[in-house]
């Protein structure tokens, strides 16, 4: 089965720890990590916004994706919250076979 990164954005850590703790509760991931300190820039409302981030990538299966970003629409602050599906096309089979079992 194909595995994912689910690379996402929230607002603050303690948004981040929300969301993934969620997401990892529905077995809609099997791991999250949160590396906050990022500065977006990007167009909105006819504009070029400044923010402060946290990036979100969440480690899962392809079935499962859509599923992920319909939890992330329900939880997530931002009326329109960043979740792009990120292929892995390799990795430790040991690893895959954990990631597999824990959203199972």
């Amino acid at each position: 089965m194909a595995k994912v990164l689910a690379y996402m954005t929230a607002g603050s850590v303690e948004d981040a720890k929300r969301l993934g703790r969620a997401l990892l509760e529905e077995r809609l991931c099997a791991c999250v990590n949160i590396l906050p300190g990022m500065t977006s820039l990007y167009h909105w409302q006819d504009t070029v916004a400044e923010d402060r981030e946290v990036v979100v990538i969440a480690k899962t299966r392809a079935e499962l994706f859509d599923r992920l970003v319909e939890r992330v629409d329900a939880l997530h602050g931002y009326s329109v919250p960043c979740v792009l599906e990120l292929p892995v096309g390799r990795g430790h089979p040991e690893f895959l076979a954990w990631l597999e079992r824990e959203t199972a």
